[in-house]
């Protein structure tokens, strides 16, 4: 049994579409708590962190004019993520767009290191997310997290001293569209990258068992930022950015069984659910299934 905290991050301002504030909403009324609570976990739910709604900002506002604010409300989730870790509790941060997790990430790595331990990063996207507001060609924040927790970027979106994760400690799963600046950065900061070419070629069970010797060997937990958009449009229709080619039903929870498989995880995002592109809550309630398979639902 685990004591789970959910932290619900409604937040839309690193993002371009409107909508995925809704996101932490849309995840809970597709049945999360039932669900882990059927699994025998106990679960607190923390409600939302307080965000500042993109309507009380300029018209013209967009991109790099929120990063003052995100990085407030990332500062808050940081101080909830450490907490929950150091009192051996189990965060499931909801977003929201994936800028979020320069915040989530920072706070357990904060946790882990107060112990002397190391904390692996394996970040499930359809985006690499490692753009810097000088590479950015939307300079939209969600596309910049995995930056900041490697210590570059714009200093107010980091929250612990030097990286919060090590670049060798780190893994992207499911990459499928990057841009220019993105793939210089991977080459560069030395990232384990293993896009939907390698996942094809070599199948997702071998691309999975060697990602978490990488995010493993060398630190004492794991945390996985899970954005849905992964997922093929087909089975997750409610994201901002979708793209085609990604991760089917089944693949997506074969991930997340194989993470929770290893015993390390500390703590998740689920984020970019947006419901008012969904159908019929269909990725809201996908969202509920790969969460609960991270936190040991099983077939048999």
């Amino acid at each position: 049994m685990t004591q789970i905290d959910l932290i619900g991050v409604p937040l839309d301002l690193g993002a371009s579409r409107r909508g995925v504030d809704m996101g932490p909403y849309a995840v809970r009324a597709a049945g999360l708590r039932d669900a882990l609570l059927a699994l025998g976990h106990e679960v607190l739910d923390h409600g939302n962190l307080p965000v500042a709604d993109r309507g009380t900002f300029a018209p013209d506002a967009h991109g790099g004019d929120f990063l003052p604010t995100i990085a407030a409300i990332c500062a808050d989730l940081a101080v909830r993520t450490e907490a929950s870790v150091a009192a051996r509790h189990f965060p499931v941060v909801l977003g929201g767009d994936h800028s979020l997790a320069a915040g989530s990430v920072a706070g357990a790595a904060r946790a882990m290191r107060a112990r002397g331990d190391s904390l692996g990063l394996v970040w499930v996207d359809a985006h690499g997310d490692i753009n810097t507001p000088e590479t950015s060609p939307s300079g939209n924040v969600h596309g910049m997290p995995v930056a900041h927790l490697l210590g570059r970027g714009d200093p107010r979106l980091h929250f612990i001293d030097g990286a919060a994760v090590r670049a060798e400690h780190t893994v992207l799963i499911g990459i499928r569209d990057l841009d220019p600046g993105e793939r210089a950065h991977l080459r560069a900061y030395g990232v384990h990258v293993f896009t939907m070419h390698d996942v094809d070629r070599r199948g997702l069970s071998d691309v999975m068992e060697e990602a978490l010797v990488f995010a493993s060997v060398g630190t004492a937990g794991l945390w996985v930022s899970y954005d849905v958009d992964a997922q093929d449009p087909v089975h997750a229709p409610g994201v901002g950015t979708p793209v085609a080619g990604g991760f089917s039903w089944r693949e997506g929870h074969l991930v997340m069984e194989m993470i929770a498989e290893s015993g390390r995880l500390v703590g998740l995002d689920l984020v970019e659910v947006n419901p008012i592109l969904d159908i019929s809550n269909r990725t809201a309630e996908l969202a509920v299934g790969l969460i609960s398979s991270a936190l040991g639902d099983r077939i048999l």
